[in-house]
């Protein structure tokens, strides 16, 4: 069920009324599990058995886990749980990837091959998996108690609005949302009754609509010219492949970031908080400050769950440069059974690197009042998004060769202009989009816009709705895109 269909307007619509008429807690929160179970099913079907089955896996590990008395026994339960959990993803994800590649080298060699098993990637696996491991890792460091019920954690696991594509949650962030305390002499809890208020309704829709527009209004409509590019990108002219990689990033951050605010908007109207999941990634002035705002909760979740436990910074500089690029290559990996990704993946990593490079050989660079200037700031921002629009040349073109190609035209510049000008002719309303896209970008840059909008007079704040919903209507196809992440 894509967020940007009247399916699913309906669906939330009902479940939103359904909460609101029902006023205990505990049906509250059955009728958002099975809501929850129903939006899965409505997408992927009998694949609903997976995340049940991810779901009873760790919650019980959880529980075997804390009441463990050895911390051998400990360690093995959370191998057990690593094992199903890994074992699972790696399966319907990877597993025809490998037959691939056993292929190609058994052609090379004279061999036969082995059929590929043809399997559908199940919508989701890679954020609910991310999120019942951190579940059990954080009961093992010792840093989380388990759920009070499997009731409880089936909702944490499913919640509807950001099961599918994130952001990815924690439960030491979601679980304590669903309680709340009988007093505050003792620490006795009792389910949380879920209350609508006008503050959060306003925000939640206000986001929602950002949302639909930067997917509906921006994101869906540059796709076209983006497809124009990459579909055969042999033969194109240098500038035709920096427009190319311009467009794509700002169609995979109006798609990526538009289904966030649908999520946490969501979440908000139904009365619970999600994490930010974006920060105005294309200001940011390093490779480290990009990652600190593109995709918070997977950079997150990478520094929490392998670069730390890998030894991070602390077992010297040869072994950080090695974390990061490992830690780098799988964020890759965790994207798609591609090469392309992993070269995504490994093209940060070493951007990550030669930054500590830099700072740890000219260490007066950090904080010094120079750096802080706005001309080099916006140098520097220049700089890092040059890099960060290249790497986006690997998450989008798939084919080895050809990404060789527009990588080579992107760093090393013909200068020709005749097709860029022809394809110029005809994108003009894509071209006008991606400019009205910065031009956005830079007025919000230091302004809480969501904040600001949802606090106008509700005259305005209705006509800022419905001039998005004109937008999107007068420019929309009809036809819904999926959302980019519902391919990881």
């Amino acid at each position: 069920m894509l967020f940007t269909t009247p399916e699913f307007i309906i669906f939330f619509v009902i479940v939103l009324t359904v909460i609101v008429i029902v006023k205990r807690g505990l049906f509250q929160h059955l009728v958002l599990l099975g809501a929850s179970y129903f939006f899965f099913y409505f997408s992927s079907n009998y694949l609903v058995t997976l995340l049940i089955f991810s779901t009873l896996l760790d919650f019980y590990i959880g529980k075997a886990i804390f009441s463990a008395k050895s911390k051998r026994m400990k360690k093995i339960l959370l191998i057990s749980s690593l094992a199903g959990n890994l074992g699972l993803l790696g399966f319907f994800k990877y597993v025809d990837f490998g037959i691939l590649q056993i292929n190609q080298l058994a052609n090379t060699l004279g061999f036969s091959e082995i059929p590929a098993l043809g399997l559908i990637l199940p919508i989701g696996i890679s954020f609910y998996t991310f999120q019942t491991i951190s579940y059990v890792v954080d009961i093992y460091r010792g840093k989380l108690t388990p759920s009070k019920s499997l009731a409880e954690f089936a909702l944490f696991v499913s919640f509807f609005p950001q099961l599918v594509a994130g952001p990815i949650l924690r439960a030491s962030e979601f679980l304590p949302q669903l309680r709340e305390k009988i007093s505050t002499n003792n620490m006795t809890t009792r389910l949380r009754t879920i209350t609508i208020h006008d503050k959060s309704l306003r925000i939640g829709i206000t986001l929602m609509a950002l949302g639909f527009f930067k997917k509906m209004f921006f994101a869906d409509n540059i796709a076209p010219m983006v497809d124009e590019i990459f579909t055969t990108p042999y033969g194109l002219e240098s500038f035709s492949v920096m427009l190319g990689a311009i467009a794509f990033g700002v169609q995979i951050y109006g798609d990526f970031s538009g289904y966030s605010d649908i999520a946490i908007g969501a979440a908000m109207i139904l009365g619970f908080h999600i994490p930010v999941n974006f920060n105005k990634p294309y200001f940011a002035t390093s490779p480290v400050d990009f990652w600190r705002r593109w995709h918070i909760s997977l950079s997150l979740w990478l520094r929490d769950y392998l670069y730390i436990p890998l030894g991070g910074n602390k077992k010297g500089n040869l072994k950080t440069y090695v974390n990061l690029v490992t830690v780098m290559f799988l964020g890759g990996l965790w994207h798609g059974a591609s090469w392309n990704f992993v070269i995504w993946g490994l093209m940060h990593g070493l951007y990550l690197t030669v930054q500590k490079l830099i700072v740890k050989r000219f260490p007066k660079l950090k904080n010094n009042t120079f750096t802080q200037k706005r001309h080099i700031k916006i140098i520097s921002i220049l700089v890092t998004q040059y890099f960060v629009f290249m790497a986006w040349l690997a998450f989008r073109v798939q084919d080895i060769d050809a990404l060789s190609y527009v990588l080579y035209k992107y760093v090393i510049w013909d200068f020709a202009t005749s097709s860029t000008i022809q394809m110029l002719s005809h994108n003009k309303f894509p071209i006008i989009l991606i400019i009205g896209f910065f031009i956005l970008n830079y007025i919000s840059y230091k302004r809480n816009i969501v904040e600001k909008l949802s606090h106008i007079k509700p005259v305005y704040w209705i006509g800022f709705l419905f001039s998005i919903m004109i937008l999107i209507l007068f420019f929309y196809d009809t036809t819904p895109e999926d959302f980019i992440y519902f391919r990881f």
